[in-house]
């Protein structure tokens, strides 16, 4: 008796096409928003120039301090929405 087993070649994703999908929106919302917090730092002139006397109020900008954290939690929140979604969903057993 000889036990033969079936080497099956095909190569399987963990996640589905869905998965992907909303893994790769979440990480675009992540990157948008740590884009939105970067910017001059505070004792940097809009000239380029570092100026130690110099404050720039752009650092509390509604933009970095608002919008952005918040795209970057949108974008964990998609991102565990996509880990935790069911790629069998629609198909029939």
């Amino acid at each position: 008796m000889s036990n033969t087993k079936i080497n099956d070649s095909r190569f399987n994703f963990l996640f589905g096409k869905r998965n992907y999908m909303f893994m790769g929106i979440g990480l675009a919302f992540i990157l948008i928003g740590f884009l939105l917090m970067m910017g001059q730092d505070a004792n940097t002139r809009p000239d380029g120039t570092f100026d130690t006397n110099y404050w720039n109020e752009g650092i509390f900008s509604w933009r970095r301090i608002r919008l952005a954290p918040f795209l970057v939690l949108v974008g964990f929140v998609i991102e565990i929405y996509a880990i935790m979604l069911n790629p069998n969903k629609g198909e029939k057993e």
